[in-house]
């Protein structure tokens, strides 16, 4: 059932210690965890996951023949078939197994992984072997996988194959990533070298931190475009994860979210950023100014109510002082007039008094009696609070620019379903919304669900699209989201910080650069580097992540600008127009009226003028 030739395929390291760095084509996978474990219980391997572990390949392959047997015996089928007869066993003589036809069957159907990789056969043949190619550098001990070899796929290659050029003080490490940007871009797809070929604010962490911890590296890309994701159906993790776990490469730089899934099967560093997840939205337009918008203060309503409150109180002032005695006086004291007296409140200066009471001007009239006093002393206070009320808002609404948006915080937005939202998929913000304990994140873990994929997007790019075509709010860390509100001003950020998490550096579990880079970010950190390339990359950045040298409007970094900020502007003719429009209609309005009494009186004294000369005749 298992090929012999293949016991001529495996190295051993003191074949490897007679050359400095050369390439290997192995059938065993020497980061194998299940090698691991049979190296360590045969006591062949350390119990340092990081080191490789090698056993003998004809040990192997001896394994994997017993892992078939026990697959096949173990098989449902097998067990519950009838036609399988148990038998009593004489080495005497030579006597065929009445069931061994349909053990071989089943043993013929078996597909398992071992330690020589996945174990197929065809017409009682294995089929041949995966082959591992890896780089080998015996002074240095570093081990990279760099490729592999299958009957299907053939020969598959890494984008990057590192260097093999390794020196005992400055060891090479393979580094996976995710292009995002302005964590990683692509600055000179076709340039050889990674300083030249890669940019971005973890690309400049990376070499700051290489100069600490002393070592030299090669960037690759992640295959699947994914920072990594457990699949609880299929029981595996994608993305740089599975590299790590893989070994396929030695650390893992780019906006990496720490949780508690991925802390479980890989290492992560210190953070070197602490972020959390908030709401992208679009800007909504600002209010248009109208003419009138000192009347804003105050709604239609209540302006109605304040003008028949004026028009009761006046009336009512006006019938009370004509009912109480001692609101009638001699109008001139110093002459004896007998009975004739006065009264001061008539209809049109019981409107004047109102209206200077209103306006805060006061009136040469002033109430004698307790009953008016009274009258008075209510509309004073009323008025009191009616002005002050509309000081205050009127301030407000002519100095501070509003602008209304349909949601203010996760709770409306879970509590609408007019506007779609989502976020990246397969990312540390999807799981977040899936393993949420908080009612508020379910429900919008259970709508987002109901309406996958539609609202779940591939890349950051893509959410800030859809964001830009309205009526979708896309949830993303909030340092993405500083950088895309600085690039372009029509988009805002709603509502505080859902949670709080950080990025950091992740390397396969055991790797001795976890403590290295870790003392290396706190470095930089005491020495504000890292707060550095930050404004670099988000404040003083003119240009976005698109890296496109053609583009002829490149997007500037606008001012950060926040929903109802509390910054007085300056008025203008727009805010307080209607003030004058106002002064212009009343000044118009009297010169009408003048010119009526004007008419009235020449008209009453042209009356009695007449009435004279004809009671003279």
């Amino acid at each position: 059932m298992i090929d012999a030739d293949f016991q001529t395929s495996q190295f051993s390291d003191a074949d490897m210690e007679k050359l400095k760095s050369f390439t290997v084509l192995e059938v065993l996978d020497p980061y194998n965890p299940l090698q691991q474990e049979l190296g360590r219980r045969m006591e062949l391997c350390t119990s340092d996951v990081n080191k490789p572990c090698r056993i003998n390949l004809q040990t192997a392959m001896q394994f994997d023949a017993m892992l078939v047997i026990i697959s096949g015996l173990m098989s449902s089928h097998f067990e519950s078939s009838r036609d399988i007869t148990k038998e009593e066993v004489d080495c005497s003589q030579f006597k065929a197994w009445n069931s061994g036809a349909t053990f071989y069957n089943y043993l013929n159907s078996v597909k398992i992984k071992g330690l020589t990789g996945e174990i197929t056969f065809a017409n009682g043949q294995r089929n041949p072997a995966n082959l591992s190619i890896n780089l080998f550098n015996s002074v240095t001990r570093n081990y990279h996988s760099v490729g592999s070899w299958t009957e299907d796929m053939g020969l598959k290659l890494k984008p990057v194959i590192p260097s093999i050029i390794l020196t005992q003080d400055h060891p090479h490490l393979l580094v996976v990533t995710q292009v995002e940007p302005p964590y990683v871009m692509f600055s000179c797809p076709h340039c050889t070298v990674d300083h030249e070929r890669y940019s971005g604010f973890c690309i400049d962490l990376l070499q700051e931190i290489s100069k600490i911890a002393k070592f030299t590296y090669t960037i690759y890309t992640v295959p699947d475009n994914n920072y990594g994701v457990y699949n609880p159906v299929t029981k595996e993790w994608n993305g740089i994860v599975r590299e790590l776990l893989d070994r396929k490469a030695d650390i893992a730089v780019g906006s990496m979210t720490i949780n508690f899934a991925r802390e479980n099967v890989i290492d992560f560093t210190k953070p070197f950023m602490n972020l959390g997840i908030s709401i992208l939205f679009k800007r909504p337009e600002e209010r248009a100014v109208r003419l009138f918008s000192f009347m804003n203060p105050l709604a239609v309503d209540i302006w109605i109510y304040i003008l028949l409150a004026y028009i009761l109180v006046s009336i009512t002032i006006w019938i009370v002082a004509r009912f109480s005695p001692h609101e009638w006086s001699n109008p001139h004291p110093c002459v004896d007039t007998g009975c004739v007296v006065q009264n001061d409140f008539t209809l049109a200066n019981s409107f004047w008094f109102a209206i200077g009471t209103l306006m805060q001007q006061g009136s040469d009239l002033n109430p004698k009696a307790a009953s008016t006093r009274i009258i008075g002393g209510i509309w004073w206070f009323f008025t009191l609070i009616i002005i002050s009320s509309y000081t205050a808002n009127l301030a407000a609404f002519l100095t501070v620019q509003r602008m209304a948006t349909p949601i203010e915080n996760a709770e409306d937005l879970a509590d609408q379903s007019d506007i779609h939202y989502g976020t990246l998929a397969d990312g540390s913000t999807m799981t977040f919304f899936r393993d949420s304990k908080i009612e508020t994140y379910q429900k919008m873990w259970r709508y987002m669900e109901s309406k996958k994929p539609s609202v779940f997007t591939q890349s950051y790019e893509e959410g800030v699209r859809r964001v830009l075509e309205g009526n979708y709010a896309f949830l993303c860390e909030s340092a993405m989201l500083d950088y895309f509100v600085q690039k372009d001003c029509n988009l805002t950020q709603i509502g505080g910080i859902l949670d709080s998490k950080g990025y950091g550096i992740a390397t396969p579990k055991g790797s001795k650069w976890r403590d290295r880079i870790s003392q290396a970010i706190l470095l930089l950190q005491e020495k504000s580097i890292i707060q550095m390339l930050y404004d670099k990359w988000w404040k003083n950045s003119l240009v976005d992540g698109t890296l496109d040298p053609d583009s002829p409007t490149p997007n500037l970094k606008c001012p950060k600008k926040d929903l109802g900020s509390s910054k007085a502007s300056a008025l203008n003719v727009v805010n307080i127009g209607g003030v004058f429009v106002v002064l212009l209609c009343g000044l118009a309005f009297a010169i009408l009226v003048a010119i009526l009494e004007f008419m009235l009186k020449s008209k009453k004294m042209k009356i009695i003028k007449i009435t004279r000369q004809l009671s003279y005749q």
